[in-house]
């Protein structure tokens, strides 16, 4: 089985992969893959919990370092991740493809159905602040057309995915081959691909198997409380007290953590324009990936 080879690059107004080429990774890390709305902060508070045992206190978000984030000087997402001694879980958005891959390295990917990151990606979008704007355009080697806020409703902002392979100011970072790219390594030992709809169904089994996978003892009298540490309204009280989503977000962390539901789409759409989905995604994904990535249900 051949290795992923890192042979391109994604650089945007939000994130930049060549920040990534240089980073000192460790044997036991952690990275946390998806495209943006899919279960990241999930799956960061989850691993957190893992990590740290269920500690009531960690935030996931607030300690995994995003390397590739635009905004903050390379140097400092450096220092911080060199100054962790815990074992480290960092995040990314980019095609895997496009960041090293090191067989020493777990990596977790996950999945969310096309509709549902469209409508959870529409609100993020729509929340960003003017200082949110400044962050991403005036960040320094800034690469392709700058962000700029929403003139569109979600139903032009769906069909602009499907039109164009790409959400509506994010033509740098398309949808489908970042999900092609991870859905081709699923068969590496150390990579594991979830979906955000069996996260929602069975979270606890889910987060047994990331887990297992991830090498992590757990006495089974802390499941609950790592459970519990997990929940929509847990992570939204942690996050409403991070000053930097402030800055970031239209109502902060709480606005960050918005619904978490799937399905919003279902009275908007037509027959027509949900097949049209299916079809596009079945094109650029090959049948057993697109089913995977609408149902979570891997043949």
């Amino acid at each position: 089985m051949a290795i992923p080879v890192k042979n391109a690059e994604q650089r945007c107004s939000v994130w930049d992969s060549t920040r990534l080429n240089d980073f000192p990774f460790r044997d036991d890390d952690i990275m946390i893959g998806t495209w943006s709305k899919s279960g990241t902060t999930w799956m960061q508070q989850l691993v957190a919990q893992l990590v740290f045992q269920g500690d009531p206190a960690i935030y996931g978000q607030s300690i995994s370092p995003w390397i590739e984030f635009r905004p903050v000087p390379r140097e400092e997402m450096y220092a911080m991740a060199e100054a962790q001694e815990h074992r480290r879980f960092l995040k990314t958005h980019s095609p895997l493809n496009c960041i090293p891959f090191r067989p020493e390295v777990k990596y977790l990917f996950i999945g969310r159905d096309a509709r549902d990151v469209t409508w959870s990606m529409y609100n993020h979008h729509m929340l960003f602040t003017p200082a949110a704007y400044e962050a991403f355009n005036n960040a320094p080697d800034l690469a392709g057309a700058p962000l700029e806020p929403l003139q569109c409703d979600v139903h032009e902002y769906y069909l602009h995915l499907l039109e164009n392979g790409y959400f509506d100011g994010f033509p740098d970072s398309p949808f489908w081959p970042c999900i092609r790219s991870w859905w081709d390594a699923r068969d590496q030992p150390n990579v594991t691909l979830l979906h955000y709809n069996n996260l929602k169904v069975d979270f606890e089994g889910e987060a047994r198997r990331v887990a297992d996978f991830l090498g992590i003892e757990v006495a089974e009298a802390l499941w609950p409380r790592i459970v519990k540490h997990c929940s929509i309204d847990y992570m939204r009280e942690m996050a409403s007290q991070l000053d930097t989503l402030d800055l970031i977000f239209e109502g902060g962390g709480a606005k960050f953590i918005n619904k978490g539901t799937n399905g919003r789409w279902k009275d908007v759409l037509s027959q027509e324009e949900v097949e049209r989905c299916d079809v596009i995604a079945e094109r650029e994904l090959g049948k057993d990936c697109a089913h995977w990535l609408k149902t979570g249900e891997l043949n």
